[in-house]
């Protein structure tokens, strides 16, 4: 394996009515709160209610930014940002999935920058401070409530960039699985995808020697490839709930990439799809994995076949490599598919007439990934093979 420093300060707080001691963990920092949500189901299920009792308890100074989209935009962190300066914000509140996180440590940066936020997310301008937040999380995904990174769009470039900082890790994160149980089938779904997604991202390098690592990122796959059909049989299942949160944790927070690089390269194809298409995220992995893996394959076909046989129980026997390579990918798009993910860009009715212009934002840094670096025909040919 390759030398690392791990690091990760936030403080993970899990259980059943965890949400009740919100207060004594906000009674650290100042009182102008920022509470950032989405849509609104947030106050259907009864949890707005329950966040705000804990902020009067807190004596907080409440100012809110509702109605944070999937793909977060821009425009709306920077709404975030004035309010902060408006209203000399001490410290945010994420409450609700991966997007209200990943804007909320937009928000959080860009606070304590005197240009446009989006220099940061573009990384022409470096995080130097932040202010600090906490998250209350809702959505088993995508891990940003107990990671640095963050994605944004920009709609009027058509862009979607991924980034991050060491100064934006929450400083607590309250995941109670009761706030995850009215999570519809379709957003369960793409949580399960997502999390996988991520597993994949890191399980595919190319440091040698990795036996730990290895054997944990498929503990995580296969928990929860066995959790995910019983859960979606009863989407009310505190047991099941639970056991696909804190995988979903578990699959971003750092602890599976000790020792190696992984590839990332299908989350930049993913980005620049929604960034055009506006599609959920993890429906546009669950499209695109499977191609990845077809077109690197022959990167390193005995990594393939350790994945068909250990996740995906394939047996080789009188099969060589690569066959057995081959299942394992196809027996993941039919998991995929059992469980309601979408499998072609068809399905959300995507054609190739802006393939030229995902290609061109794809790649406009060059190559991208590490596990088998990507170019033009690389790139044109998994999006073709996704149609």
């Amino acid at each position: 394996m390759n030398n690392f420093t791990f690091y990760n300060p936030t403080r993970l707080i899990f259980g059943k009515d965890e949400v009740e001691n919100l207060a004594n963990h906000l009674q650290t920092y100042g009182k102008n709160i920022l509470l950032v949500y989405g849509g609104g189901s947030i106050k259907k299920s009864g949890l707005y209610d329950q966040v705000i009792q804990q902020l009067q308890k807190a004596n907080a100074n409440v100012t809110e930014l509702a109605g944070v989209e999937p793909n977060p935009r821009v425009e709306t962190v920077r709404k975030g940002v004035a309010l902060c300066k408006e209203h000399q914000i001490d410290f945010l509140l994420a409450v609700g999935g991966g997007s209200v996180i990943d804007c909320t440590k937009a928000i959080a940066a860009g606070a304590k920058y005197d240009g446009d936020v989006w220099d940061i997310v573009i990384k022409k301008a470096p995080v130097h401070e932040a202010l600090p937040f906490g998250t209350v999380l809702t959505l088993a995904a995508t891990g940003s409530e107990m990671n640095s990174g963050s994605v944004i769009t920009n709609w009027e470039t058509k862009e979607k960039h991924g980034w991050g900082s060491p100064f934006t890790f929450p400083q607590f994160s309250i995941l109670d699985p009761q706030n995850t149980v009215t999570v519809p089938k379709n957003h369960t779904v793409y949580g399960i995808v997502d999390m996988m997604s991520h597993v994949f991202e890191q399980y595919f390098n190319n440091a040698t020697h990795t036996p730990l690592q290895d054997r944990m990122c498929e503990s995580v796959l296969k928990t929860v490839m066995e959790t995910a059909p019983k859960l979606l049989e009863d989407l009310t299942s505190y047991k099941h709930r639970e056991t696909i949160l804190y995988s979903g944790t578990i699959a971003l927070n750092g602890m599976l990439q000790m020792g190696y690089r992984g590839d990332w390269a299908s989350h930049g194809i993913e980005h620049a799809i929604s960034a055009i298409y506006d599609i959920p995220h993890a429906g546009g992995l669950a499209i695109i994995f499977p191609n990845w893996m077809k077109h690197v394959l022959d990167r390193n076909v005995a990594k393939f076949k350790q994945l068909a046989v250990r996740v995906f129980e394939v047996d080789d026997t009188d099969k060589d490599d690569r066959e057995v390579a081959l299942e394992g990918i196809e027996r993941l798009r039919q998991f995929w598919n059992s469980l309601g993910a979408p499998s072609r860009l068809a399905d959300y009715n995507i054609d190739d007439s802006q393939f030229e212009q995902m290609t061109r934002h794809i790649l406009a840094n060059g190559p991208i990934g590490n596990f088998k670096p990507l170019h033009e025909e690389d790139v044109t040919s998994i999006l073709k093979a996704c149609l």
